[in-house]
């Protein structure tokens, strides 16, 4: 009996210990090479383990557990191995034995039928299939690992060139993975599973394309195409049937936007009151006296746990790191809005006439920002490793809501463009954002940011820095006040406007007069025009 011991890998230079956060196997199981079994937290990462043999798990510490770097953490008996399959092999031996040379052809091909597993072993024994790993590409600059948000294939599929696999998440965007070859799927990664860059997602058997075409080709029609739509058709996510669960919303309902009409979680979110009213309006007798069933009595307290998401965990882990490895102060200031309202509602009509976009507020913060950072370019850096890294560009991360939460798009040279460029930028990015079509090159390599939360109401706010960039500017709602100008209270439109910084890079002088600097340019905005 061959026992390999797993323990835990050296996972960077400061990191000594490791905390086990989920095991994806049961204590027992059986575990092929290279397939993920646990995942590993630390203070800096998360990450995942993978099996070094086939053979069965031994699971020798449990979730929570912290283990130091170099610990047993689980052993595989790799004697396992040739027990667990040599049962399958029996039949595929003695096959050619007692059968007449062409017997074994048509006897495969209805094991094939009635056995899918004999169909995938098939191709792998004898030699004829080619195994092509998919693994998780490279994304973006920032980017270690994405989640697989959902499958639009199941295991065992046919599946051809650039046909759309699954659907991976980032704590940035959700972007589509292709097939790169034609062939059979074989699912590695499942539904909610977060993998690093470069590890396997799944398999293709090239070879085993054909035969299993030429199997759907001779099976009945009735046998594949219920299974094909009941897949495509109003087939919900795991994720978006839990939502649509609670909700009480039948699938049936809801569109999908997904691939062949598969239903997402952001459907499944969106599917929500205006869904669920005309159901209630128009259901029979019985439904409504159900509600009041299930519904819990006047003064419960009543609560519900739901497991955070991989990519939820993510964004909070980093905007943890962002805190704890920076040394973050906010600086505030007020802004009399009334010189770039007056100007823009003088000029508004003839600038949508001309350019054929609106005249934002965006735009008139966007420009200011860009010439304050010229006059304060430490503001504009970043710090890697030693090193302060100045730039003489002005790459504007905008944050735009979406339904899938906050994402920053980046407007490229901003302090080159127009007005009207900037609005026409603004706006191409959040149509993309909405729609879920931002690019990773679109998101990646802001200088800067701005967000404003006045949108929603926001008075003050202290935004957290987009790392790595250094500092980020909040902008709030416009509430008229009574402020003295020139001796005199009179009622202005004014809004308080947030910088925060990164200590180590910026001192409080130039964060300070970078923001005075800001506020300077907005209340008298012929500067911008002027650029003075």
């Amino acid at each position: 009996m061959a026992e390999i011991e797993i323990k835990v890998p050296p996972v960077g230079e400061s990191i000594t210990e490791v905390t086990i956060g989920n095991w994806f196997k049961n204590d027992g199981d059986f575990v092929k090479m290279d397939e993920v079994i646990c995942g590993l937290d630390s203070d800096k990462a998360t990450f995942e383990l993978t099996a070094e043999a086939e053979g069965t798990l031994h699971i020798k510490a449990q979730e929570g557990d912290t283990l130091n770097i170099g610990d047993l953490i689980a052993t595989i008996d790799s004697a396992a191995n040739g027990a667990s399959q040599a049962p399958a092999a029996k039949p595929e031996a003695a096959a050619p034995a007692a059968s007449a040379p062409e017997e074994p052809a048509a006897e495969k091909m209805e094991d094939k039928a009635a056995e899918p597993a004999a169909v995938a072993a098939a191709p792998a024994t004898n030699g004829a299939s080619k195994v092509y790993e998919m693994k998780v590409p490279t994304v973006g600059e920032s980017i270690t690992e994405v989640t697989i948000a959902s499958w639009s294939k199941k295991d065992g599929d046919h599946v051809e060139l650039d046909e759309i696999l699954c659907e991976l998440e980032s704590d940035k965007a959700t972007f589509e993975l292709p097939a790169e070859a034609a062939g059979t799927l074989r699912i590695v990664g499942q539904e909610g599973d977060t993998l690093a860059i470069g590890a396997v997602i799944c398999t293709i058997e090239q070879g085993a394309g054909a035969p299993a075409q030429a199997q759907q080709q001779s099976a009945p029609a009735q046998t594949s195409a219920p299974a094909e739509k009941g897949y495509s058709e109003k087939h919900a996510s795991p994720v978006a049937a839990k939502i649509l669960a609670e909700k009480g919303i039948d699938p049936k309902d809801v569109n999908g936007s997904g691939s062949g009409g598969r239903i997402m979680k952001d459907d499944a979110l969106k599917a929500g009151k205006p869904a669920s009213a005309p159901q209630a309006a128009s259901a029979s007798a019985s439904k409504p006296a159900s509600a009041p069933v299930a519904a819990a009595p006047a003064g419960a307290r009543s609560q519900r746990r739901e497991k955070m998401s991989s990519l939820r965990k993510t964004i909070a882990r980093r905007l943890v790191a962002v805190k704890n490895e920076t040394a973050m102060l906010t600086t505030f200031n007020e802004v009399d809005m009334k010189p770039v309202m007056d100007l823009r509602n003088k000029f508004k009509d003839k600038f949508k006439e001309k350019h054929e976009v609106g005249l934002g507020f965006m735009s008139f913060f966007v420009k200011a920002v860009t010439v304050a950072l010229k006059d304060f370019p430490v503001v504009n850096a970043s710090i890697d490793g030693d090193e302060l890294v100045y730039n003489d560009f002005a790459d504007i991360s905008v944050a735009v809501s979406t339904p899938r939460g906050l994402v920053v798009p980046v407007i490229r040279n901003a302090e080159t463009l127009s007005f009207a460029a900037i609005e026409k930028e603004i706006v191409r990015l959040a149509v993309r954002a909405r729609d879920g079509k931002l690019g990773m090159d679109e998101m990646s390599g802001g200088t800067f940011t701005i967000t404003n939360g006045g949108t929603f109401g926001s008075m003050m706010s202290t935004p957290i820095i987009n790392a790595p960039q250094s500092a980020i500017l909040g902008m709030h709602n416009i509430v008229e006040r009574a402020v003295v100008v020139d001796g005199q209270i009179v009622v202005r439109p004014i809004m308080y406007v947030a910088l925060s910084y990164d200590h180590r890079t910026i001192d409080g002088k130039d964060s300070v007069s970078f923001l005075v600097r800001v506020k300077q340019l907005l209340e008298d905005p012929m500067r911008l025009l002027l650029d003075m």
